[in-house]
């Protein structure tokens, strides 16, 4: 598969690399508690009251469980569900053969952790593990586990953003009109060389550690290091008054940021280049992140992209015409 034509069905990768991390702990703290109160369920098989002593007891065990409960082979309830409050009654006989983690091909023994879904009750991300009870040698019933993912302490650390280039595709509406339409001159485009000017300084001495430049509608979004959670949005007089610099404190350029100060210029340049060099195919909106070093870039086209800048900069208009020119 060549550059042009890379899709963003790897955008996901580290995404996915990290759930299936957090997937794998949340086994390792579960598996044996469950398999041991599966054990104990099938002491006391069928009997409604000594199941739900059995999962009211079991419950200490698995402390970030919202609910437990019992199924036979088939998937009806046979016991209250078991919570840390105490048991809810309302749920013997429930039918949970059609949700997510029960109507999948379910395992002969041992547990399975489901994929997340949605929950009924509160709609709220969830997962089920769901571990299969036997007694004398035959499945006879499944012990069902729910974890609400907002109370699970593993899902708190952040994945890294992959550092390659990838390719999102917009609205396709948009890109079957996009040879219909040619590129307005904004303001913004009048004094670009101004803007970009002062955007360098800002980034540069200012403390901007990320901005987003929308050429089409004459403006910018920053983000400082000494507010990093709240965004400022700067108009065109803003943007091309110098004396906005003196809004802003003079800050150090970070020495944590991964794109050199040195090439902040040169990526705006290029910016500016996407923007003028094709009326059809042109620049929307671009945007840097100095810390993970990132370069994002939307086109006329509704096309994104999200590329390393060093990547960018060795890119010309050629390759940016190609890659946006592919069928939606």
């Amino acid at each position: 598969m060549n550059d042009a034509t890379l899709e963003s069905i790897t955008a996901g990768d580290g995404l996915q690399a990290s759930i299936t991390r957090q997937r794998q702990a949340l086994e390792g703290m579960i598996t044996i508690p469950l398999q041991r109160l599966a054990e104990r369920c099938a002491q006391v098989w069928p009997e409604r009251e000594w199941l739900n002593q059995a999962l009211s007891s079991g419950l200490h065990e698995l402390p970030y469980c919202q609910f437990l409960y019992v199924t036979d082979k088939y998937g009806r309830q046979i016991c209250d569900n078991a919570t840390h409050q105490g048991l809810l009654p309302e749920h013997f006989g429930r039918d949970r053969s059609d949700r997510p983690y029960m109507n999948r091909v379910l395992p002969i023994q041992g547990m399975l952790l489901s994929d997340s879904y949605m929950s009924l009750r509160a709609h709220r991300p969830s997962i089920t593990a769901v571990q299969v009870i036997r007694k004398d040698d035959a499945i006879v019933g499944f012990l069902g586990a729910d974890f609400d993912l907002r109370d699970l302490p593993l899902t708190r650390e952040l994945y890294d953003e992959p550092h390659h280039w990838r390719q999102i595709k917009g609205d396709p509406a948009i890109r079957r009109n996009v040879f219909l339409q040619t590129r307005t001159e904004t303001e913004l485009d009048r004094r670009i060389r101004d803007v970009l000017a002062i955007m360098e300084e800002l980034i540069i001495d200012h403390g901007v550690f990320h901005c987003i430049l929308h050429f089409s509608s004459n403006r910018a979004t920053v983000w400082f290091v000494d507010d990093p959670y709240r965004y400022r949005l700067l108009d065109l007089d803003a943007l091309i008054d110098p004396d906005v610099c003196m809004a802003f404190g003079r800050t150090p350029y970070p020495d944590k940021a991964v794109i050199p100060a040195v090439r902040i210029g040169e990526i705006l340049d290029g910016f500016r280049e996407l923007r003028f060099a094709d009326e059809t195919i042109y620049l929307r909106s671009g945007s840097l992140n100095i810390f993970n070093g990132l370069v994002a870039l939307t086109f006329s086209c509704d096309g994104s992209h999200y590329l390393p800048y060093a990547e960018f900069l060795d890119r010309g208009m050629p390759f940016w015409s190609a890659a946006n020119s592919t069928p939606a």
